[in-house]
């Protein structure tokens, strides 16, 4: 059985569409905290994979799937907003600007454990204040890294373009993860 270790409904949405529609989801309540020296490519690979290890001791037979993702501009992690207030800094923040989103994700099976990360840029419009307030007014920004979700474009003109993986971006890159989930003949 596949388990997803994620209770993210952007990642449940993009593992029925691209891999399977026959999964458990299991939320991995970890930890979140890193050593602040750690560069924010160790640090996300540090968090996935402590999410798929605390899953993988309760469910040893099974495929186990677990994913973090991360904003980074200036060398910083840009998390969740911890409310509005936060949420308008960090939009101002990558307002005009390019900023790098990194998924690490973990694959484990009964004999195989499979460790990868996805790296794809985004530019931002300049943002204006009335559309920063009416996108934080929609609460979409409150759950996600970065304080915005490119799916939430259509809506809310906020990415100008990107480089890489769009299913990246949204937080969980279904393309690589069955490409590795084929090769090592799991799926």
């Amino acid at each position: 059985m596949f388990i997803l270790a994620s209770q993210s409904p952007r990642r449940q949405k993009l593992m029925k569409e691209n891999i399977t529609d026959d999964f458990l989801v299991v939320v991995s309540d970890v930890d979140e905290k890193v050593d602040a020296s750690l560069s924010p490519l160790e640090a996300v690979q540090i968090i996935a994979k402590r999410k798929g290890d605390k899953i993988k001791k309760m469910y040893p037979h099974d495929t186990i799937i677990s994913a973090d993702t991360i904003v980074v501009i200036d060398n910083q992690i840009i998390g969740k907003p911890k409310d509005e207030n936060d949420a308008r800094r960090i939009l101002h923040l990558l307002s005009g600007r390019k900023h790098e989103v990194i998924t690490a994700y973990c694959i484990y099976s009964e004999d195989k454990f499979i460790e990868h990360y996805v790296c794809s840029y985004v530019y931002f419009h300049n943002l204006t204040d009335q559309l920063i307030d009416e996108y934080i007014a929609s609460g979409s920004p409150m759950d996600k890294a970065g304080a915005y979700g490119m799916q939430d474009n259509k809506d809310f003109e906020i990415v100008k373009k990107y480089e890489g993986s769009a299913k990246n971006i949204i937080g969980f890159p279904s393309e690589e993860i069955l490409l590795d989930l084929k090769r090592e003949k799991l799926i």
